[in-house]
């Protein structure tokens, strides 16, 4: 199975052209940009290499069937027709999943039970046995596509969302997602080419996907499997191949720094980064970052990147601004020549940083609307900065 067929890989709102450019790269082919996902057309290699490299994508689907319904008893008949054989066996488990961007079908849940069923009748009339549906670590995971009347019908080659990568062992409260951190990194321009500072650094995501860019490491080398491994049509000896390409490698010859306040969080960041082994990049320490004092640093040219806390809940309020104040401080004081990039959902909060946006970016973290700023540091004020340019 050498030819080239279509696949979907799946992203976060913002993303979008991030993850098109990982695919170029990768060598994809006819990569076109949709709706929280990219579109492209490749081979067996290439499937295999979408989910073991792409850092920005949550899963790989390959589409079997599209076509449209405006009932669900029209969806069922669809899926019914399908010649089931050709993914799956009596005795493979599988599990649904739909998403739903529709007026006419209003339950996803729904819709999963009529799929169910169409795959189910399919195997009771030509074998006379009944497969069974998997909640946990199924055979065959399915993903169900409804636009308007439109439905798609794919394999999900993934499983698991790509965003777990593996090298996590310890959480503290709200981490960030590690495909979203990726793709704020490559959003800010970063390779490796510089210093790396995360000041808030909580369980040390944002530490551990900047190392893994700054090598070109593949983020799915820490993964204990995908979906395609259970399929029928895999191939060990090309996922070996896949697997073990190191070429792409490259050395760093920088440092990348972490802090943060609180004990617990430095010490989880630090079972985190030895999980992916990545201690000989990345130093972290306990300090609150009004206490950060980095005059024995040269952060000419640096790049630094905070994920603070939102203050979601109102009795944070006062204490988040305070914050976010200190931020700020510590932006205009310890980093010097570096540029800065802070997420947050708080747009009140952002505002206490006290330093005017070079760059603003629309982002998705979780179910909130957040705003990706950059800011650019300079010595003394901004008239002599930009004279000096």
């Amino acid at each position: 199975m050498n030819h080239e067929f279509p696949m979907l890989a799946k992203t976060f709102k913002g993303l979008e052209q991030v993850l098109a450019k990982e695919l170029i790269d990768l060598g994809a082919n006819n990569v076109q940009i949709e709706r929280r996902a990219v579109s492209f057309t490749g081979d067996k290699r290439m499937l295999y290499t979408a989910n073991f490299c792409l850092r920005t994508a949550s899963r790989i689907l390959v589409p079997i069937a599209t076509f449209k319904a405006k009932t669900t008893d029209e969806i069922y008949q669809h899926i019914k027709q399908l010649y089931w054989v050709q993914y799956m066996t009596a005795k493979t488990t599988f599990l649904i999943d739909a998403t739903v961007y529709s007026d006419l079908f209003r339950h996803s849940q729904f819709i999963t039970y009529r799929v169910k069923d169409a795959i189910v009748d399919w195997w009771m009339e030509h074998a006379g046995v009944r497969p069974n549906v998997q909640l946990t670590n199924p055979d065959l995971y399915l993903n169900v596509h409804i636009a308007g009347d439109m439905v798609t019908l794919s394999l999900d080659s993934s499983g698991e969302s790509l965003h777990k990568r593996g090298y996590r062992v310890a959480n503290t409260q709200a981490p960030i997602n590690e495909a979203l951190a990726a793709g704020m990194l490559l959003l800010a321009g970063w390779h490796g080419q510089s210093d790396f500072y995360d000041p808030m650094c909580g369980s040390g995501t944002l530490l551990i996907e900047a190392a893994l860019i700054a090598r070109n490491i593949a983020p799915g080398i820490y993964r204990k499997g995908f979906a395609f491994e259970k399929w029928a049509s895999f191939d060990a000896d090309l996922f070996e191949d896949v697997y073990n390409d190191d070429s792409r490698e490259r050395d760093f010859h920088h440092k990348i720094y972490g802090s943060d306040a609180g004990f617990y969080a430095a010490q989880t960041a630090q079972k985190n980064i030895q999980s992916a082994n990545l201690q000989r990049d990345i130093e972290v320490k306990q300090i609150r970052i009004e206490e950060l004092r980095l005059a024995d640093k040269n952060t000419d040219g640096a790049l630094v990147m905070m994920n603070p806390p939102y203050g979601e809940r109102l009795s944070q309020d006062k204490n988040v601004l305070r914050l976010y104040q200190d931020m700020g401080t510590a932006l205009k004081h310890q980093f010097n020549g570096a540029t800065a990039w802070i997420i947050s959902s708080n747009e009140e909060a952002l505002k206490c940083v006290g330093l005017r946006p070079a760059k603003r970016v629309r982002l998705v973290n979780g179910d909130l609307d957040c705003l990706f700023n950059q800011y650019v540091l300079f010595k003394g004020d901004r008239k002599t900065w930009k004279k000096s340019l």
